[in-house]
């Protein structure tokens, strides 16, 4: 039987095989290779700090979230040859296919930054792209008294680039619940110009930070962490004490695309920023944080890629021309703090722009806006996440960015 081999089964990898099977029936087998059996609900790390979820609320078994007719393979993967179409597991067990999807994510790799896992890691320094790191944090913040609280954002591309926001429109709101904002200093070190990439809404969010006394040192290219002295170091000569470092670390591609020779330097693989088909290899699609392309890297955006990639797959099976449907859209709920929260909805041409959505004239969610409703929004997706989005269902949102709604 004709084998389609998925490498990961993060978001993207998981949609992507529940909509195979369910399009191809039993004329393919669909195989999905990961290393261990633990899916992490990853937008739900933001909230283990602030002890709003449960750690056991944020993760689920793989093998429950796929159809039962996908094939899940548990292992380490040795080797991808994209030549020969094989993929090697750790074991030695070699698998061929006919079509391969790479949807192995993004990883975090705080030790890249000299000293930031050195003296000082998981007790004055941490991170929450992790559940460990996440749940360290917590029990920090837990008995944490004040002090100078520096997030530093090493550098881009990062998963969800909204979330160091979050984090930091959170921890104003927690501290001040605990009533100790005033003995907290909040700073935001980020190597962008400001608050965010895109100018319209970097200039909101940063006039939000700016209300929160919550300072921005923009440009901030960091060049290593000294835990004994606990100061944080720029390429610039720039240093910035702090008594609690959250660190959002480097991120890199799987290590196995960098070696197969499939992937760049970085370990992301490069792909056609329309259609998600890799640039050097036809047999080869790519989904999620996997790939180089200047979209954001979340979950909804991988939701939006399957739509395109489960069309193009087809496409590409019946020998028909590709879609050039891929815009670069994203959607993005951004809590603010106080049961509020923002949603901004761009995609590769057009930044964030104010409006309603999804109805326009009517939301119920606002556009660079806070809102109650967006904060429920944001809630509500962990129920749509586990059991329509993962599923690959059909969700009424058009995987393109709209303009009915939005105006300028």
């Amino acid at each position: 039987m004709k084998r389609i081999v998925i490498l990961g089964a993060g978001t993207g990898g998981t949609m992507m095989a529940n909509r195979l099977v369910r399009a191809l029936g039993d004329t393919w087998r669909i195989t999905v290779i990961d290393r261990d059996d633990v899916h992490v609900y990853q937008p739900g790390l933001l909230f283990l700090p602030f002890g709003t979820y449960r750690r056991e609320e944020t993760t689920r078994p793989r093998r429950a979230l796929l159809d039962p007719r996908v094939e899940l393979r548990l292992a380490e993967i040795d080797r991808v040859a994209p030549d020969e179409k094989t993929v090697t597991l750790a074991g030695g067990e070699t698998l061929s296919f006919e079509l391969l999807i790479v949807a192995t994510g993004s990883r975090v790799l705080p030790g890249e930054t000299q000293g930031l896992t050195g003296e000082g890691w998981r007790e004055s320094a941490f991170d929450f792209y992790t559940l460990d790191g996440a749940m360290a944090l917590r029990r920090k913040l837990e008995g944490w008294k004040g002090g100078r609280l520096v997030l530093n954002v090493v550098e881009m591309p990062i998963k969800c680039p909204v979330a160091p926001l979050e984090f930091l429109f959170l921890a104003d709101a927690f501290f001040t619940e605990q009533g100790i904002r005033d003995k907290v200093e909040i700073v935001y070190a980020t190597p962008l110009e400001g608050a965010f990439t895109k100018p319209r809404a970097s200039a909101a969010l940063g006039d939000m930070l700016g209300r929160r006394n919550i300072q921005v040192m923009g440009d901030f290219a960091t060049s290593e962490v000294d835990g004994a002295k606990r100061v944080l170091k720029s390429y610039d000569g720039r240093e910035t004490d702090y008594d609690l470092l959250v660190s959002v670390p480097v991120h890199g591609g799987a290590e196995v695309i960098r070696t197969s020779g499939m992937g760049d330097a970085g370990g992301w693989l490069p792909t056609d920023k329309h259609t998600l088909q890799s640039t050097a290899f036809p047999y080869v699609f790519a989904i999620g944080d996997a790939t180089n392309l200047p979209s954001s890297k979340a979950g909804a955006v991988a939701h939006f890629q399957s739509e395109v990639l489960i069309e193009n797959v087809l496409r590409y099976l019946d020998d028909k021309p590709l879609a050039p449907a891929f815009d670069g859209h994203a959607n993005c709920f951004i809590e603010t703090g106080f049961g509020k929260a923002m949603l901004i909805d761009f995609n590769y041409t057009t930044e964030p722009l104010p409006g309603r959505f999804p109805l326009p004239g009517l939301g119920p969610f606002t556009l660079l806006e806070e809102s109650e409703a967006n904060h429920w929004g944001k809630l509500a997706f962990k129920w749509i996440y586990w059991n329509v989005l993962l599923a690959g269902k059909d969700i009424p949102l058009d995987h393109r960015m709209l303009m009915a709604g939005k105006w300028s």
